[in-house]
């Protein structure tokens, strides 16, 4: 998820007494969870080295987790088989490591995302470095092919020897990647099998960022653009309208368009949905959170993710996740969700196999349900494939 620090949300009741920790559970083959061990955990454990006061921002990958800390610099965890931890080897590592860059340190760090087997971090002068997989150009450095297992630096397409600049917000798909610039438009690079990159193609791949296209001038940018994120094979734009545009692969109804089948290399208004204040991708499902504090979702379904109260099936268009009010933040998973209320518990449905719903089984739900997290007030959240983290 991505949010623009220019929108002012209510302010959660305060604690008596704050747990300062971070917090994880699920699935956790390849340590992502950061407790010093591959244990399965079907309710939240505490996550090695971080708290909450010191992490800022939090992602979740295929199977590894990013935490920016306050001094500007990134710790990894997780799997590691592509270099996404960015330490300059491929050895996974259950606890938390601090993240070189390029130069000794990545430092300057505002915001990271994660993909399935990749990085994105944000930097405060508006520039963006990635690292890890890059056979379908996801770090964005102009070639395709070759993982890196240290950071290196997104480049501007217009001018290959400098670094995309003017970033304000980023976001990461499974094998491709957003960046929100600071004039409301769009760049999008890796894979394009579906049309995810929203420049107007379907098919090929791009290591070096492309324009997300105006569907009805597809000679000039989308614009307006408030807030990004991508899922597996599609991606989201959230307008300044309070409105929402999808791109890529539709199989399943993900881009919300009153239809299930397909794919769309350019951008297109999802339906019935107004006064959205953030938005988040799943796998191959999409959620967006109202002004209202509530809740719409829409696409693949197969495991509750809707929150609709049923199992299975797909929706091409949003409904609204039943028994969720007042909510503050929310999260996609592969095919499970959070919500952070504005009381600072924390809500979750959708699939449960590893226990990423937190409660304490492995069933899935098609209907929010209370996630048994200790921490008190939650005010960070993050999902990754099959797993969850919340500060």
């Amino acid at each position: 998820m991505t949010t623009l620090a220019a929108w002012v949300l209510p302010a959660a009741p305060p604690a008596a007494a704050q747990v300062q920790r971070v917090e994880s559970w699920g699935g956790n083959s390849f340590g992502q969870l950061g407790d010093g061990t591959t244990d399965e955990r079907h309710t939240p454990v505490t996550v090695a080295g971080l708290t909450a006061a010191n992490a800022t921002s939090l992602a979740a990958g295929g199977g590894h987790g990013l935490a920016v800390l306050s001094n500007g610099t990134v710790k990894a965890w997780g799997a590691n088989d592509y270099g996404q931890l960015g330490d300059g080897t491929t050895s996974g590592l259950a606890t938390p490591n601090r993240t070189p860059g390029t130069v000794r340190e990545l430092s300057g760090v505002t915001a990271v995302a994660a993909g399935c087997t990749y990085s994105l971090a944000l930097l405060s002068n508006g520039t963006v470095k990635a690292w890890g997989n890059n056979f379908s150009g996801q770090l964005g450095n102009g070639t395709t092919g070759a993982p890196s297992t240290t950071p290196v630096t997104v480049i501007d397409p217009g001018n290959p020897s400098a670094p995309l600049s003017g970033v304000i917000a980023i976001a990461a798909g499974c094998d491709h990647s957003l960046a929100l610039l600071s004039n409301g438009t769009v760049k999008a690079w890796g894979l394009n099998d579906s049309g995810q990159l929203g420049n107007g193609t379907v098919g090929g791949k791009s290591g070096t960022p492309v324009t997300v296209i105006d569907p009805s001038n597809p000679s000039a940018p989308l614009t307006g653009v408030r807030d990004i994120d991508g899922g597996v094979s599609h991606s989201l734009a959230l307008l300044f309208t309070g409105t929402v545009k999808a791109w890529g692969d539709n199989s399943v109804g993900q881009l919300g368009n009153g239809s299930t089948g397909g794919a769309s290399g350019t951008p297109s208004t999802v339906i019935n949905l107004t006064g959205v204040r953030d938005i988040d991708a799943g796998f191959n499902h999409s959620l967006a959170l109202l002004f209202t504090g509530t809740v719409k979702a829409w696409g693949d379904n197969s495991v509750g993710q809707l929150g609709n109260g049923s199992t299975g099936g797909a929706s091409g268009t949003p409904s609204t996740v039943i028994n969720l009010t007042g909510v503050l933040g929310i999260s996609a998973g592969g095919s499970h969700n959070l919500a952070r209320l504005f009381d600072g518990t924390l809500r979750a449905w959708g699939r449960n196999n590893a226990g990423q719903l937190g409660n304490g089984n492995t069933t899935d739900s098609g209907t929010p349900i209370t996630v048994r997290t200790g921490i008190g007030i939650i005010t960070r959240i993050a999902t990754g494939g099959d797993f969850s983290l919340a500060a």
